[in-house]
């Protein structure tokens, strides 16, 4: 389905989302009577009641974010000094607020554990615009990943995302006002979204942190597959070969990266990979684990400027080294190994 206009999505979507909200809350007997009742048929522990808690959660989360950012659209005056960098700062700030209070709900209703190993980006490398090259794997990874940027590293995240993710209306009316760029392919195919990343690295000072997932979607064995053969029609066999060796990640896609690597030459770059999650591919999956009970491990490997290959193809092989490193260490990880 096309993405509607701005004007739509502002007008109508954010607005319906609120009220919605307003409902949920005014209606919370109604829903968690009938959660209660319906989950002693249902296998698992209070699935029904999780699920539609999850979903209350959420809403009010959008919802409040939404009132939120509607108060600070009035204080930069009508949106007219909304790219100042007070304003800028107070958007950051919101973000963590936000991210924070979701992820309170996630360990409390999910019983999810999130645990970082590794190169810390910021006591380990103070003083430098970073860009953070992560691997996509189950639901809600791109979340834990900016949260861990915004509340544990202090980091001011730039990100390249799809256009689709404009669906939600709090995300949509918060990253579009950051410096943040929602990816969708133009006429030009390939060439414009590579632009597009090229120019949103430009500029990056201290305490940014660029975020690209080179996959382009998160890891199935059938898109693993349909990465591989995609190679293959390019004429790629070589990168074809690489990428059939990768069991648990796609095939890296280089050319976001390597304009971001151009815009940003003093930047170092952060690989991120993460397990935990990554065996949840469809929702049938993500019902059958409620409540998750999970325990998330990130890792962080910093890689400074200066290590950093020279050559077009030099940089698109040591992608694909690193990218086997990821693929190994997520399967000695889920073996229990950090």
């Amino acid at each position: 389905m096309p993405l509607p206009p701005r004007w739509i999505r502002r007008l109508v979507l954010a607005p319906g989302v609120v009220l919605l909200a307003v409902l949920m809350v005014t209606t919370v007997p109604v829903w968690a009577l009938l959660g209660l009742a319906v989950s002693p048929f249902v296998p698992g522990r209070l699935r029904p009641l999780r699920l539609l808690w999850i979903g209350a959660v959420y809403l009010v989360w959008d919802a409040a974010a939404l009132v939120a950012l509607f108060v600070l659209w009035l204080a930069s005056g009508f949106g007219l000094r909304k790219r100042s960098p007070a304003l800028q700062r107070a958007h950051y700030l919101l973000a963590g607020c936000f991210l924070r209070v979701l992820f309170w709900q996630a360990r409390w209703t999910l019983r999810l554990r999130i645990d970082v190993v590794g190169t810390d980006p910021d006591t380990a490398l103070p003083g430098r615009p970073e860009l953070v090259v992560c691997r996509h794997a189950g639901p809600g990874d791109s979340f834990i990943l900016i949260h861990a940027l915004v509340n544990w590293f202090h980091r001011e995240p730039r990100i390249v995302l799809k256009a689709s993710l404009q669906w939600d209306p709090a995300i949509d009316v918060l990253l579009n006002r950051l410096p943040n760029r929602f990816i969708a392919p133009g006429p030009d195919g390939r060439d414009s979204v590579v632009r597009q990343v090229g120019h949103l690295a430009t500029g990056l000072d201290d305490d940014d942190a660029f975020v690209i997932f080179p996959e382009g979607g998160n890891f199935t064995p059938h898109r693993r597959l349909r990465a591989i053969a995609r190679l293959r029609a390019l004429g790629l066999e070589k990168m074809a070969l690489r990428a059939e060796e990768l069991q648990h990640v796609l095939a890296p896609q280089p050319g976001g990266l390597l304009a971001a690597l151009d815009a940003a030459p003093t930047a170092g770059v952060v690989f991120v990979a993460h397990t935990g999650l990554d065996r949840m591919l469809t929702v049938a999956d993500v019902w059958r684990e409620l409540p998750m009970d999970k325990r998330i491990v990130m890792r962080f490997w910093s890689v400074p400027p200066e290590e950093i290959p020279a050559g077009r193809q030099e940089r698109i092989d040591w992608l694909y080294d690193w990218w086997g490193r990821i693929d190994a260490w997520i399967a000695t990880t889920r073996d229990g190994v950090t």
